[in-house]
């Protein structure tokens, strides 16, 4: 398990700045289907740019942390955006995309959503309480693809008095990255610095309009995915990863087992066919009937 460790995955550490976790004055309104602040989406934890090595395990310890703003909404190990919302709220793509794995890991997230948009440009949306969607579906932006909850490890060790959220990761050509702008860095969001929900429009005004959300699945170097997974460290991973006959499926599943277990994989290596660019693509993953936008938990 995460807290002591399992096969070349050494344990998660913690110390009393971890205790800035737990939010009771957020998170009880939430796990009561209760909007904390109306119509918007909080954010609990941004991604960390100061990140501790992942060898010394995952710390949610709070040593040398800045956000994208400058600030410490973070911890030393986080490498994602988390979205609280109360559970059981409709969690929607937050682009168009291909689902490339759906998958249950009660020591790392829980139930995980993964979706490839193209453009080298894949999500992964964690601790959800349903799936709505299978590998291999094709997904429309503002489509609903899963409901929230809080699944999996740290909602044990937490409740009540954690948030509830969902684990927002954004991986750019394998690696993970912040969607906010910073240090010079292109925005993610298609709204700009801050996520806005998607608000489908009846008829389009023109063709770009029509053709903006065409999704074109990410091309694969066999390679490169191959010297990638040849390197894992656990004979059960990577024989796991080596039975996917399409390399767009062993690619996908290889990006996604790189980023939640980084200590098994000694080679990390562009695995598209090419560098891609960092381009506005995402919405904020919610209905805009209910939510128009983000706060930071730190500014209530």
């Amino acid at each position: 398990m995460a807290i002591r460790g399992e096969e070349d995955v050494p344990p998660s550490r913690y110390n009393l700045g971890s205790l800035r976790q737990l939010r009771p004055g957020i998170g009880i309104p939430l796990w009561l289907g209760k909007q904390k602040i109306q119509n918007k989406v909080i954010i609990t934890n941004l991604f960390n740019h100061l990140q501790t090595p992942i060898e010394d395990g995952w710390s949610v310890k709070v040593t040398q942390t800045r956000d994208f703003r400058g600030r410490n909404l973070t911890y030393d190990s986080h490498n994602g955006t988390d979205l609280s919302v109360p559970i059981g709220t409709e969690l929607l793509a937050a682009a168009a995309g291909k689902v490339i794995r759906t998958i249950s890991e009660f020591n790392r997230g829980g139930l995980k959503v993964y979706v490839d948009h193209g453009g080298g440009l894949i999500t992964c949306s964690a601790h959800l309480a349903r799936s709505m969607v299978k590998e291999g579906d094709v997904v429309e932006r503002g489509q609903v693809i899963a409901m929230t909850g809080y699944s999996g490890l740290d909602s044990l060790v937490t409740f009540p008095w954690g948030t509830p959220h969902t684990h927002f990761n954004t991986w750019l050509n394998g690696e993970p990255v912040d969607p906010f702008p910073h240090d010079g860095k292109a925005s993610l969001w298609r709204a700009g610095e801050t996520p806005k929900p998607f608000q489908p429009q009846a008829e389009p005004e023109d063709e770009a309009e029509n053709t903006r959300d065409e999704f074109s699945q990410s091309q694969f170097v066999e390679e490169h995915v191959k010297e990638v997974v040849s390197a894992c460290l656990t004979p059960g991973a990577r024989e796991k990863l080596q039975k996917y006959e399409s390399l767009y499926a062993r690619a996908g599943h290889t990006i996604a087992e790189m980023n939640y277990y980084p200590t098994r994989f000694p080679v990390r290596k562009n695995m598209y066919t090419r560098e891609h660019p960092r381009t506005p693509m995402l919405d904020l993953p919610f209905d805009h009937k209910r939510f128009d936008g983000v706060v930071f938990s730190d500014e209530l």
